[in-house]
């Protein structure tokens, strides 16, 4: 598998931040279920393809400091009656990082080929 470039935002990457930037404006820290259901149901086509890309790319954007990540409180699970959620927000960066990526090259983000500098 080649290794892409430092900096490359993948498609999947970009549409979480994208989703993400959705999610936290309407109802703040978001969740993987969440985010599931808002990438699946994009009209375009470049939805989700499974929940295991989904959380392996939240990982890798966590660490690459895109996403921030925190647990949700017990009580409030046990409140609902379920288990915890960890719930994900676009860091700064993250959000820098989209904005570049989808000013620099509109046409290029729909293709799946952007790079953020």
């Amino acid at each position: 598998m080649a290794r892409r470039r430092p900096g490359t935002l993948l498609p999947l990457e970009l549409n979480i931040l994208e989703a993400g930037l959705a999610l936290h404006a309407a109802d703040g820290d978001f969740y993987g279920f969440a985010l599931a259901r808002q990438l699946s149901g994009r009209a375009d086509g470049s939805g989700l393809t499974s929940h295991g890309t989904l959380y392996k790319a939240l990982a890798r954007m966590t660490e690459a400091g895109l996403l921030q990540t925190e647990w949700e409180d017990a009580a409030i699970a046990e409140a609902d009656g379920r288990p915890r959620r960890r719930l994900y927000r676009v860091t700064g960066e993250g959000e820098i990082a989209f904005r570049r990526a989808s000013a620099d090259a509109p046409a290029a983000v729909m293709l799946g080929r952007t790079a953020f500098a």
